[in-house]
């Protein structure tokens, strides 16, 4: 309680308003318990959260929406002054890619640079406006620390508190079959998970599994190890060899989603309780893991601590209330990379 006041106080900006909204803030957050909270003083009421737009009312320039085929899929955050967006790389899944700004003009954009380790994609906006790019902040919050997360226009979609240390998430992606050896060494398929990627395309058991991407693979470890480098929500492109009726094989090719492991093996409750979430909620370097309740279409945004500085961008809602963000500290360096291969590519 007192890391708030003190917080408040170096603003110098003490009022008995700030007191009482201080107060306000730690009782709906639980940190003073004042018996049993009404509906209207939980943390994500509309009326708590909106005692922190002053927070995101000054980042609201640099935090846009980005659209795929008319649809909004996620957040995204101004990274440079000559238009470059960085946002969440596995939602970006169909044409025509769109971005709105605070005061909810459209205009069209592009990907630019991608790095799939950790899901980020810059893509560039075909505008003449003035760019405002977000300033990071490589403090690490500590556990129990409020976090806050912002959409367009600067309006606060959620507040959390820190729950883990930052640690590395190993991505669980899966195609969603059982492969054994055929007589001549390649993959065949034994068993095909429901609701799995290779459900959802098709893939049965006996199909041989022979190219990946065009690529040939001759045995079972060979498409295994070309499996494992899938990460969840990425598409893959599969020559199937299918038996027929006339004892020969037919080839066929197929698209495929890689989805996380742990989404398939949850029970229809699992999913229930867990709500939706993003395709990809795994495989990343590092991450900050909060409690916020995140639509999946609100990763890529940015996560404010309580004084305002930007210390990442969410990039999964992973369960009901589990939201990873990737910390400044991996964000920048992976930022000049892409914006270094995105610009040379202008040349």
């Amino acid at each position: 309680m007192k890391s708030l006041f003190i917080q408040l106080n170096q603003n110098g900006e003490v009022t008995m308003f700030r007191a009482k909204f201080a107060l306000k803030v730690l009782v709906c957050l639980g940190v003073v318990m004042v018996g049993q909270l009404r509906a209207d003083e939980r943390r994500d009421h509309p009326e708590v959260l909106d005692l922190f737009r002053p927070l995101g009312i000054q980042i609201q320039d640099s935090v846009v929406q980005v659209l795929c085929g008319g649809s909004p899929v996620a957040l995204g955050t101004v990274v440079a002054a000559d238009g470059y967006v960085m946002t969440k790389r596995s939602e970006l899944t169909s044409d025509p890619i769109r971005v709105r700004f605070s005061d909810g003009r459209l205009f069209p954009a592009r990907v630019a640079a991608v790095q799939r380790r950790n899901d980020l994609a810059l893509i560039r906006v075909d505008a003449d406006i003035i760019f405002k790019p977000l300033t990071f902040d490589t403090h690490s919050p500590e556990i129990a620390t409020f976090l806050l997360s912002v959409g367009r226009a600067g309006r606060t979609i959620g507040l959390g508190v820190v729950g883990v240390r930052e640690r590395s998430i190993k991505h669980q992606g899966r195609l969603g079959v059982l492969l054994e050896d055929d007589a001549k060494g390649r993959a065949i398929v034994q068993l095909v998970i429901p609701e799995s990627g290779a459900a959802i395309a098709g893939i049965s058991p006996g199909d041989r599994i022979v190219a990946i991407n065009g690529e040939e693979e001759r045995s079972r470890d060979a498409v295994i190890n070309r499996l494992k480098g899938m990460y969840p929500g990425e598409s893959v492109r599969l020559t199937i060899l299918r038996p027929n009726e006339l004892s020969d094989f037919e080839s066929i090719d197929v698209n495929a989603q890689i989805r996380d492991i742990g989404m398939l093996q949850e029970s229809p409750s699992d999913t229930k309780v867990n709500g939706p979430r993003n395709m990809r909620l795994s495989g990343f370097e590092r991450v900050i893991q909060h409690d916020t309740v995140l639509n999946p279409e609100e990763c890529g945004g940015p996560v404010l601590d309580s004084q305002g500085r930007a210390i990442g961008i969410n990039i999964a809602r992973a369960g009901r209330v589990v939201s990873y963000l990737l910390p400044s500290s991996l964000i920048l360096p992976e930022m000049l990379q892409m914006l270094e291969e995105a610009r040379a590519n202008l040349e």
